[in-house]
């Protein structure tokens, strides 16, 4: 499988959002909000691109996929 710069920073942001959720779940303790402000346009932003990363991040499933295809041939 080919991983691009893409493929690292959407994980890397993907993975931070994991570890926001994580400490919403344990400890009720928002990190972005705690950061950035309750809703404002830069939390707004960071949740968006967390978001589209883990959406981009579906496509490694397909990639994975086919790459074991051409592995096995």
């Amino acid at each position: 499988m080919n991983t691009s710069g893409l493929d690292y920073t959407a994980l890397t942001i993907a993975l931070i959002g994991a570890i926001n959720w994580g400490l919403i779940g344990f400890f009720r303790f928002d990190l972005v909000a705690f950061l950035c402000g309750n809703m404002s346009w830069i939390s707004r932003i960071i949740y968006a691109l967390v978001g589209l990363s883990g959406l981009y991040l579906l496509t490694m499933y397909g990639r994975i996929v086919s790459g074991r295809s051409a592995q096995s041939i």
